[in-house]
C-alpha cells in the first residue's frame, strides 16, 4: 500500500472491500482515497490506480482534502490550533517563536491570561477547554502578558494613589462632599501573552495551511494578508488601516481602547483569537485579537515583540 500513497490526489489508502455502483459486494480489496476523481487521461502513467496490487482489487474513492483538525490535540502542535487557558473557552496558537532560552508559544492575553485574571505560571491548554481539553493536555504555562487596561481601572501607580489619598483627605476635611478618582492611561498597544512549552519538542514552528514564517515585517495599507485560526482556518484579507484606534468589547462590560492597530477585511471568526497575520511572502505583520463581520483587528507585531521584551 506503501506505493500508492505517493501518488497524485491520494490522500489515503486502507483496507477495505470492493464497492459497485453503491454496492458493498463484500470482496476484500485496497481503498485509496482520492482528493477528486479526474479522468486516467489527465493522470501521468505513474500516478494511475492499478485494478489490482499484490493481486488483491483496489477502489477508488472521493474524499475531498483531508485536513488536520485545528480544535483536537497536537504533538508537536503547530500554529493555528485551539489553545487556551482552563479558564477560558478556547482561542488560537499564533505561532512559536524560538528564542535563546527555548521556544515561546505566542497568543493574545484574552486567550492565555484570562484577560489579566490569571498569575504566571498558570496551565496552557492544548485543545483548549471547549474543545476538549483538559488537565492532561497542559502544554505549557503561562510566561509572561501585557496587562490589558479597561476603560474606568483605576490607576497602580504608587505615588499617584498616595497623591489622592492626600487630596481627598483634604476634601473630606474642609467639608467637600465630593472625592478624587485617578484613572490608569486609557490606551492599549497590545492583547498579548507568551507561554512557555514543557517540552520544546510538543511545539512546532509551523503554521497549519502556512509553513514556517521567514520572519517580521510592517503591514502596507492595500496589501493582502492571511492569518491560520482555530474556526475558520486559513482565511485572506486586505489591509485597510494600519493606525487605528479602536474601542474592543470583552464582554461582562469591560471595554478597551487601542491604538496604533492594523485594520483589515473581515477574516476571523470568534476563537481565531491569537491567530498571526501574515503578508504574502510569509512575514509576520501582526497578532490578531479582535473584529467584526466587517472588520478584523490586529496588532502590530513589533509592538507585540516590544511589550514581551522580544524584539
Amino acid at each position: 500500500m506503501k506505493e500508492l500513497i505517493h501518488k497524485a490526489n491520494v490522500v489515503y489508502v486502507c483496507s477495505g472491500t470492493k464497492v459497485i455502483d453503491g454496492v458493498d459486494t463484500g470482496r476484500d480489496a485496497i481503498v485509496v482515497g482520492v482528493t477528486k476523481k479526474v479522468s486516467l487521461s489527465v493522470l501521468k502513467k505513474g500516478d494511475r490506480i492499478p485494478t489490482k496490487v499484490h493481486g488483491k482489487e483496489t477502489d477508488v474513492v472521493e474524499t475531498g482534502e483531508i485536513k488536520a483538525l485545528r480544535t483536537s490535540k497536537h504533538r508537536p502542535a503547530p500554529g493555528g490550533v485551539s489553545i487556551g487557558h482552563p479558564n477560558i473557552t478556547a482561542g488560537t496558537l499564533g505561532m512559536v517563536i524560538p528564542t535563546n532560552s527555548g521556544r515561546y508559544i505566542l497568543s493574545n492575553n484574552h486567550v492565555l491570561a484570562n484577560s489579566n485574571d490569571a498569575s504566571i505560571g498558570d496551565e496552557t491548554w492544548q485543545p483548549g477547554a471547549y474543545d476538549g481539553g483538559v488537565s492532561i493536555d497542559v502544554i505549557g504555562h503561562l510566561s509572561d502578558f501585557v496587562p490589558i487596561v479597561f476603560l474606568g481601572g483605576e490607576s497602580t501607580c504608587p505615588i499617584g494613589n498616595v497623591a489622592l489619598r492626600i487630596a481627598n483627605f483634604i476634601l473630606k476635611h474642609t467639608g467637600h462632599k465630593f472625592r478624587v478618582r485617578s484613572y490608569q492611561e486609557m490606551f492599549n498597544l497590545v492583547d498579548c501573552a507568551i507561554a512557555k512549552p514543557i517540552n520544546d519538542s510538543d511545539v512546532s514552528e509551523e503554521i497549519l495551511e502556512v509553513g514556517i514564517p521567514i520572519g517580521f515585517s510592517k503591514a502596507i495599507v492595500g496589501e493582502k494578508v492571511k492569518k491560520s485560526g482555530r474556526t475558520s482556518g486559513l482565511t485572506e484579507g486586505t489591509v485597510s488601516a494600519t493606525d487605528a484606534l479602536v474601542n474592543v468589547n470583552y464582554g461582562d462590560g469591560k471595554m478597551a481602547t487601542f491604538t496604533d492597530q492594523i485594520m483589515t477585511t473581515a477574516m476571523s471568526e470568534g476563537g481565531d483569537s491569537g491567530s498571526v497575520v501574515l503578508n504574502e511572502v510569509n512575514e509576520v505583520v501582526g497578532l490578531l485579537f479582535a473584529g467584526s463581520d466587517q472588520v478584523t483587528i490586529v496588532n502590530k507585531i513589533s509592538n507585540v515583540l516590544k511589550e514581551l521584551g522580544l524584539a
